[in-house]
């Protein structure tokens, strides 16, 4: 196959930003509908510790984490085709943001602080891998991700404590 034909070609750059973008907004559009509801009628009346952020903090924090984990995949997408690490990098990024979206289905909606934590761990984990795999393919993707661990270990201390003071 000569480098001029179709198949060689790179993708065009929207194509790579609507597959970096939109699963991130399906994740963000899902877990809301699950989430809401449940902070306007669970979550308020389940103790909580004191450093629980209000309400208002987790939109802007969870915005700017799905921008950045959009751009990090969009960074691994526009790779050469045939880096060596981009598919199974591909992979990992999809299972966290798998993962990401059943944190919300099982902490908010089955209203289950034990059953959240079950999911974090592995959650966080693949998240870790994530930002491994990337790094093999691109160093800046990787390190956009840092902020979402930060944020992730941040719920994990939220949800053991909330877990502890509900048990």
């Amino acid at each position: 196959m000569s480098p001029s034909s179709p198949a060689a070609a790179p993708r065009p750059f929207w194509i790579d930003a609507l597959i970096a973008v939109l699963p991130v907004v399906a994740v963000s559009v899902l877990g809301n509908a699950v989430t809401i509801p449940q902070v306007l009628t669970w979550y308020p009346t389940i103790a909580k510790p004191p450093f629980n952020p209000p309400n208002w903090v987790f939109g802007p924090v969870w915005t700017t984490l799905f921008a950045l984990m959009a751009y990090g995949v969009w960074r691994i997408l526009r790779a050469p085709a045939g880096t060596p690490g981009k598919p199974q990098a591909l992979i990992a990024y999809h299972v966290q943001l798998a993962l990401n979206l059943a944190w919300s289905c099982v902490f908010f909606g089955l209203n289950s602080p034990l059953g959240g934590l079950l999911v974090i761990l592995p959650f966080l984990a693949m998240i870790l891998v994530t930002i491994a795999l990337f790094g093999r393919v691109d160093r800046l993707a990787a390190n956009l991700q840092w902020p979402y661990v930060a944020w992730v270990s941040f719920a994990m201390l939220l949800n053991v404590s909330i877990w502890w003071l509900n048990r």
